[in-house]
């Protein structure tokens, strides 16, 4: 059984950047960054497209090595980041070949685990996931929220208690994105994990987060921190709240 629900402690950073800077060529994608993410918290970062998000992003994974500055992932500060987030990109990247179960299951295959024990160890999250009527379906028999549902219960079995989530909604339709942020926001409180996610959508990113980082255009920098003080659980009439509306405006303000 995989399921499992991540320990957190309030006081302890799960994840701290410090004054990273990053180039490409004579062009800064990200300057001066530094931000941290706390056990079992909800942090956004918002900026416009091409303000580095996913650099940053690509960094914290060890995908990408700063120039300069400091990552720390749960208190090690070695540089040997590889292994210890689990990564989800906009576009699900599930095999279309093989079934939603075995797509699931990827990560304990490539680790050694026979295909019984794979599949068993994660059928138990299915419920969680509303998938439980579609785990031996093909990607294609899916619609596309039904499939970043797949992926992003995919990046959970890859064993990290941080996910790194990369515009995960921002290729569905309206109605579709607003039921996967209710979604998603029952899996986060059900599992407790700690979520870095990247967003554009400044509404979406209120909803969902307990902080959020501004990022600037190039060279992108943090503008600024807020703490999202709405209660929890939410639900989309939050949206309608004064409090909602009046961050929301905020938050575009410094975009304008």
């Amino acid at each position: 059984m995989l399921v499992k629900h991540l320990q957190t402690n309030s006081s302890q950073n799960k994840l701290e950047l410090k004054k990273i800077n990053k180039r490409f060529d004579d062009t800064y994608a990200v300057h001066d960054v530094s931000i941290h993410v706390k056990n079992g918290e909800f942090v956004s970062i918002v900026g416009p497209s091409g303000c580095g998000k996913s650099t940053l992003l690509n960094m914290i994974a060890g995908l990408v090595e700063p120039d300069k500055g400091e990552i720390i992932i749960e208190g090690d500060a070695d540089g040997n980041r590889l292994g210890k987030s689990s990564y989800m990109y906009q576009k699900d990247l599930l095999l279309p070949w093989a079934k939603i179960i075995d797509n699931v299951s990827l990560s304990l295959r490539l680790k050694g685990m026979g295909r019984k024990e794979a599949r068993s160890s994660v059928k138990d999250l299915f419920e969680i996931f509303g998938l439980e009527a579609f785990m031996y379906k093909y990607p294609f028999q899916l619609s596309g929220g039904m499939r970043q549902r797949a992926a992003l219960m995919r990046t959970y079995v890859d064993g990290k208690s941080l996910l790194l989530l990369d515009e995960p909604f921002g290729g569905l339709d309206a109605i579709t994105k607003a039921k996967m942020q209710d979604w998603l926001l029952e899996v986060q409180r059900e599992l407790r994990a700690t979520i870095l996610f990247i967003t554009h959508d400044i509404e979406e990113a209120i909803y969902l987060s307990d902080r959020v980082y501004v990022m600037t255009d190039r060279p992108s920098e943090i503008k600024e921190e807020v703490v999202v003080d709405l209660p929890r659980p939410r639900n989309r009439h939050l949206k309608k709240d004064e409090r909602f509306t009046s961050m929301k405006e905020y938050l575009m303000e410094k975009f304008l």
